[in-house]
C-alpha cells in the first residue's frame, strides 16, 4: 500500500503533467506558426526564400538565448515560474506582430521565440523529472499536446488569411497563452516539484568519463529541430510554388505533416509501454522520415505532398522525446538538459534558413527541401551507435 507522501508526490505528477501538456498547446501554435504565415509575410513584407528563411532565425536566436538561461531560472525560480514567464512573453510578442512594418514583427518574432526558449525545454524536463519510471511514455504525451496546436495551426492560419484576420487570430492565440500561464500561477500549493537535482554537481566529470553518448546527444538536440522546422516550416510555401493549389489548401498542406507526428506521438506512447525498444522505434522512424522527405521533392500535387508529409512527420514523431527520456536516463542533469536544447534552438533556427539559401541559389525550394532529408540521413547515422552503457529503455 503506497504511503500518503507516495500518494501525494503522483497527485503532484499528475498535476505537473497535466500543466504542462496544457501549455503546450499554444506552444505548438506558436512554434510553427511562421511556416504557414510565410506565404502572407513574404507578399507582405516582400521576401525572397532566404530573406523569409531569415525570419526562422530571428525567433531561434531569440529562443537559444532564453534557451540556455532557462535552466538557471527553473533551478532557481522553478519549473513553473519558467513555464509561466515563457507563457506570458509569447503573449506578448504574438498579439502586435501584423501591426506595424517589418522591424516590428521582427521585434515580436524575438519576444515569442524568448518566451518558446523559457517554456518549452522546461516543460520537458519538468515532464522527465515528475515521470521517472515512464519517462519516454509521458514525453511522448507531452509532445502530443504540442502536435495538437502544431495541427490546428495552418487550418486556423488558412481560416484567418481567407477572411482577412490574421492579426485577430494572433490575439487569440496570445490570450490562450496568457490563460494557461495564469492557470498555472493558480495551482494549489501543495503541487510539489521535483527537484533540480545535479544543478549543484559539477557536471563536467560525468562528461568526460561519457564523452561518446554526450557528443551523439549533441548532435540529434543540434539536427532533430532543424529537420522538422527546415521540412515542415516550408511545406506551405513549397505547395504554393507548384501552382496547382489554391492558396487556401497551399497554407493547410503542413498540417498533414503535424497531423501525422500527432498520430505518432499517440501510438508511440502505447508502443513504449509494451515490447518494443525505444532506440529501435526511433531507427525505424527515421528509415520512414527520409522516405517521405525524399518523396516531397518529387511531389507535385496534394496527393504526394499529403502521403510524403505525412510519412515524414509519422517517422519523426517519436524521436525528440526518446531522445529526450534517453539523455535525462544518462545524465540526470538540468543544467546538461539546457546546454542540449539549446543546441537544438541554434539547429531549429539554422537549418530552415539554409533551406530558404538553397532554395534562392538554385531558384527552387525542391533544392532547399534536400537540407532536411540529409539531416534525418546523419540522424539515422548517428542512433545506430550504441548510445548508453546502461538499458536504453525507460
Amino acid at each position: 500500500m503506497s504511503s500518503p507522501s507516495t500518494r501525494t508526490d503522483d497527485h503532484s505528477a499528475r498535476a505537473l503533467t497535466v500543466a504542462a501538456c496544457a501549455s503546450f498547446v499554444p506552444m505548438g501554435i506558436t512554434t510553427v506558426l511562421l511556416g504557414p504565415m510565410l506565404p502572407a509575410l513574404s507578399d507582405r513584407w516582400s521576401l525572397n526564400y532566404s530573406q523569409a528563411g531569415a525570419l526562422f532565425m530571428v525567433q531561434y536566436v531569440a529562443s537559444t538565448v532564453s534557451v540556455a538561461l532557462s535552466g538557471v531560472l527553473a533551478a532557481r525560480c522553478g519549473f513553473r515560474f519558467a513555464i509561466k514567464i515563457g507563457l506570458v512573453l509569447m503573449a506578448v510578442g504574438l498579439a502586435p506582430l501584423l501591426t506595424g512594418p517589418i522591424w516590428l514583427g521582427i521585434v515580436c518574432i524575438a519576444i515569442y521565440g524568448v518566451g518558446l526558449g523559457f517554456a518549452n525545454p522546461t516543460a520537458n524536463l519538468l515532464v522527465a523529472e515528475a515521470n521517472p519510471q515512464r519517462r519516454s511514455a509521458m514525453l511522448n504525451l507531452l509532445n502530443f499536446f504540442w502536435s495538437t496546436g502544431a495541427v490546428a495551426c495552418p487550418f486556423l492560419v488558412a481560416a484567418a488569411a481567407r477572411r482577412h484576420q490574421l492579426p485577430l487570430l494572433l490575439w487569440i492565440v496570445a490570450g490562450l497563452s496568457l490563460a494557461v500561464a495564469i492557470a498555472i500561477a493558480a495551482m494549489p500549493r501543495h503541487i510539489a516539484e521535483p527537484a533540480a537535482h545535479g544543478d549543484s554537481v559539477d557536471i563536467l566529470p560525468s562528461i568526460r568519463n561519457r564523452m561518446r553518448p554526450f557528443l551523439l546527444f549533441g548532435g540529434l538536440f543540434f539536427l532533430y529541430v532543424g529537420a522538422e522546422n527546415g521540412f515542415g516550416q516550408w511545406i506551405a510555401s513549397y505547395s504554393k510554388s507548384l501552382g496547382s493549389l489554391s492558396l487556401a489548401i497551399a497554407l493547410m498542406t503542413p498540417s498533414f505533416f503535424y497531423a501525422a507526428i500527432l498520430a505518432g506521438r499517440w501510438i508511440a506512447t502505447w508502443l513504449l509501454r509494451t515490447a518494443v525498444s525505444d532506440v529501435a522505434l526511433a531507427r525505424l522512424g527515421l528509415l520512414l522520415a527520409c522516405g517521405g522527405m525524399a518523396g516531397l521533392i518529387f511531389s507535385r500535387g496534394l496527393p504526394g505532398i499529403a502521403l510524403s508529409a505525412c510519412a515524414a512527420g509519422f517517422g519523426l514523431s517519436s524521436v525528440y522525446p526518446i531522445t529526450i527520456s534517453l539523455l535525462s536516463h544518462e545524465f540526470g542533469s538540468p543544467r546538461l538538459g539546457s546546454f542540449m536544447f539549446t543546441l537544438s534552438s541554434i539547429g531549429g533556427g539554422l537549418f530552415p534558413w539554409l533551406v530558404g539559401i538553397s532554395s534562392t541559389q538554385f531558384n527552387t525550394l525542391k533544392a532547399g527541401l534536400v537540407v532536411p532529408l540529409l539531416i534525418c540521413a546523419t540522424m539515422f547515422a548517428l542512433y545506430m551507435i550504441p548510445m548508453t552503457h546502461t538499458d536504453p529503455r525507460s
